[in-house]
């Protein structure tokens, strides 16, 4: 009966075509989320390709979102086995290479079948080349240009199913970027990180070839989509470029196409889809016109989508090393190589290298300087490491020693050595303008420098650049020859340029197809880049040294707490000043950490650069200067004048960046400091009347026992007077005649005004009252006991910080 009722459904289904969309349509409001993914994989295996065909693009919009965001979809990158197990299962299984969405662009994919997708929502230098007519040099765009007819409402790009799947899948990442995410979500953890992570595995496998796509038919073939003509040359940005329409003319397919293309086309269409979706968003000329820092940025990326493309870099470089090595006998030599085996060959060079290195420019050059860069930080190094993903593993020693970089990498880094030296510097740049005292920024620098202090690097780095540096005198010919790169992003089966041997030429290649012709070099181990190294070191010392003040103003703090802290009767509420840094919530284990990366990091730029002793010794000096006589506080650097302290340009810097700081101190009339939220504002006001009153009568009397040289003088002086007064001044910028008032002698009773001194005295009474002794009796144990302190204060500590009473 239920296989009757399925035949039924399926005969009202092919004579009312859109009843099956609107059914699916209103499961998605009536059904749970398990339920519908079930029906989904019915109506797939059940239903025949021409039904599906007006399925698949609701279908895909509803599970990846709308283009412009405003369809959320299942909303994979917030999906987490951690908070909705069921969805995350069964979204990953419904997705996955061998599950039921696949078999339905496969399906789709025997019958030839395309969907158009808006070139308006294509990554801006691909958006701008087509619209100006001029065919990008990606082959994943040739021959799929749709001009729109009358009426119609922009160019459209004719895809497969295949294609249309992938383009909605990684776009996701960019136009769903602004969809509500909770704080708690990692998107390590999320579906859509680990879809793609599954997607890599599956169409570029490092062990084996790549799974023939399943198909619905026993015994019946998939094909792949028309093969792309090798013949025709790419236009690259910068160049000359051709007419699209032209372009488009005589891009036409060849019919007796090499069938080795049909292994790998997944392969490299799912690579071209993620590299230009992810990396893609700044052309050549866009990024030379960045460089300035007043021209508004166009696409800003996220963190997630960051880490989405550390992962792509991390597959590539496992991809690539999975690489046979070359057989060495001529026999063997004779025995062509699979079309995989080739990709993995150039996937990095071909396709990745130019778009990921004026990616990482952008982000370098227009990433907020905060903990989140660490992110871009961790992607550039994994690229920058491709030994780390090498199937060789590092020989067991008892002892753990810092690997050294093999010498086969020798050509990887001179084909990249912007990446390793351009970068770098821009590393350093970024640097000098944050908080090293941070401990996430600490950790930042203490990760570049441990990368690149590894043993042999910095040595394949300098050789790198000789070889740029090398004079063009060698090869006469050389003259005549344009320095180009490979046709980069173009289809792995088009025409390849000859093959260059002189490994001088290619760096010179890579750079200036980088960067232009016209681009000045700056050597990591020149000079320039080793005073920004020397500048580097200085700012570590001085953040070590700032690093140690907070400590210790810390333990000062935490010491200098008495009984009365119990009641929050802290020493800086005495005597009416505010002493706090926000760096004080950093917490010890964050500061001793600090240390640490900083003293490593230190260590390692001494060895990248061979820093001597000496050097290091200058700067600690240099940095030991701006402390005072104490050796604890650092001011910023700033001039005397008349009107008080002035910062310089140095001393703003500290600042704004929390290396140094003022102790900020209030420096006018004590008593008429703002009511402290401590204090009760009516015995403050009747305190300060009474206190005014003393004073105005007392004032001669008080002169002139404060002016004698005997006890009697330094006992007033102590109570009477505040002659560190200035000692504060000097640690706070003042306005002008602020250092000049003198209040002289004077009475201050405000003290008796604090709730925590009135509890403190009640407690005194009530614990006297225990051993029966009267509140005379208690006031005059309580003044005697001072006078004794006082005495003896004055004694021995007559400069000793004075206290108002």
């Amino acid at each position: 009966m239920a296989e009757m009722r399925r035949e039924d459904m399926a005969g009202v289904y092919l004579q009312q075509p859109s009843y099956l969309l609107a059914t699916l349509k209103a499961d998605c409001i009536n059904k749970p989320f398990a339920q519908r993914c079930h029906d989904l994989e019915t109506v797939i295996e059940e239903f025949p390709a021409k039904e599906l065909h007006g399925i698949f693009p609701w279908l895909v919009e509803s599970i990846f979102g709308s283009l412009d965001g405003t369809i959320v979809g299942w909303n994979l990158r917030c999906l987490q086995g951690r908070t909705n197990p069921t969805e995350y299962s069964v979204a990953l299984d419904f997705l996955d290479p061998s599950g039921p969405m696949m078999k339905l662009v496969y399906k789709l994919q025997a019958e030839e079948y395309r969907y158009d997708f808006p070139v308006s929502y294509l990554p801006g230098p691909v958006k701008a080349s087509i619209q100006e007519q001029v065919l990008p040099e990606c082959s994943l765009y040739h021959n799929k240009v749709q001009f729109p007819s009358s009426g119609g409402l922009g160019l459209n790009l004719a895809l497969n199913p295949f294609e249309y799947y992938m383009f909605y899948f990684a776009i996701s990442l960019i136009t769903q970027k602004n969809s509500p995410i909770t704080q708690h979500i990692s998107p390590s953890n999320s579906a859509y990180f680990i879809l793609v992570d599954t997607y890599l595995k599956c169409f570029l496998p490092t062990e084996g070839s790549v799974l023939p796509p399943p198909s619905s038919n026993p015994g019946g073939a998939i094909p792949s989509p028309t093969p792309r003509t090798p013949a025709v040359p790419f236009t690259s940005y910068g160049m000359h470029h051709t007419s699209l329409l032209k372009r488009h003319i005589a891009h036409q397919p060849s019919v007796n196409a090499d069938p080795a293309s049909q292994e790998i086309w997944r392969s490299e269409t799912l690579l071209q889809i993620f590299v230009e979706m992810w990396l893609h968003h700044y052309s050549l000329e866009m990024y030379q016109k960045m460089q300035s820092p007043h021209v508004k940025e166009s696409f800003k990326p996220t963190e997630e989508h960051v880490l989405v493309v550390r992962l792509l870099v991390k597959h590539l470089h496992a991809f690539s090393n999975s690489l046979k090595p070359e057989p060495l006998s001529p026999s063997a030599h004779s025995h062509t190589a699979s079309p995989l085996e080739e990709f993995k060959r150039v996937v990095i060079p071909r396709f990745v290298q130019q778009k990921l290195y004026i990616f990482l420019q952008h982000c370098f050059g227009h990433w907020p300087l905060d903990a989140s860069f660490r992110a871009v930080l961790e992607m550039w190094l994994s690229y920058l490491q491709p030994w780390r993903y090498a199937p060789e593993k590092p020989p067991q020693t008892a002892e753990v020693l810092p690997r050294s970089v093999p010498e086969k990498w020798a050509a990887f880094i001179q084909e990249n050595l912007l990446m390793y030296t351009k970068l770098f510097v821009g590393f350093l740049n970024r640097t000098l303008r944050t908080d090293l005292v941070s401990p996430k920024n600490a950790l930042m620098v203490f990760r570049v420098a441990k990368v690149f202090a590894q043993p042999n690097l910095a040595e394949m780095i300098l050789k790198g650049e000789q070889l740029f540096l090398e004079p063009e005198l060698v090869i006469p010919h050389r003259q005549h020859r344009l320095f180009m790169s490979p046709t980069l992003g173009g289809s792995f089966l088009s025409s390849w340029p000859p093959t260059i041997t002189d490994a001088s030429f290619k760096v010179k290649s890579h750079v200036y197809s980088l960067e232009g012709q016209d681009f000045q070099y700056k050597q990591m181990f020149g000079t320039e880049v080793r005073n920004l190294v020397l500048k580097l070191a200085q700012l570590i010392c001085q953040a070590q040294q700032t690093a140690k003040s907070i400590s210790d103003h810390s333990a000062e703090t935490a010491s200098s707490y008495s009984f009365f802290s119990w009641f929050k009767f802290t020493p800086s509420e005495m005597n009416g000043s505010y002493t706090g840094n926000d760096l004080d919530e950093i917490g010890q284990d964050s500061i001793k950490k600090t240390d640490e990366y900083l003293e490593k990091a230190l260590e390692y730029l001494c060895q990248i650069f061979k820093l001597s002793e000496a050097q290091l010794n200058q700067m600690m000096m240099k940095c030991g200067t701006a402390q005072d006589e104490n050796g604890k506080k650092q001011l910023p650097d700033c001039i005397e004048s008349e009107n008080g302290l002035i910062l310089t340009p140095l001393g703003r810097y500290q600042m704004i960046n929390g290396l140094r700081r003022f102790d900020v101190r209030y420096q006018g009339d004590t008593e008429l400091q703002p009511i402290r939220s401590y204090e009760n504002a009516t015995l403050v006001r009747l305190l300060y009347r009474l206190s005014s009153a003393l004073n105005e009568r007392f004032a001669e009397r008080m002169d002139m026992l404060c002016s004698r040289e005997d006890f009697v003088g330094r006992f007033c002086r102590y109570h009477l007077t505040n002659p560190h007064l200035a000692h504060r001044i000097r640690y706070s910028p003042a306005v002008k005649d602020g250092t000049n008032q003198n209040w002289g002698p004077r009475i201050s009773l405000r003290f008796l005004a604090s709730y925590r001194t009135l509890v403190s005295l009640l407690m005194l009474y009530f614990i006297a009252s225990w051993f029966y002794i009267g509140p005379v009796g208690c006031t005059f144990i309580i003044l005697f006991s001072y006078f004794l302190y006082a005495v003896i204060m004055t004694f021995f500590f007559e400069a000793w910080k004075p206290h108002e009473h």
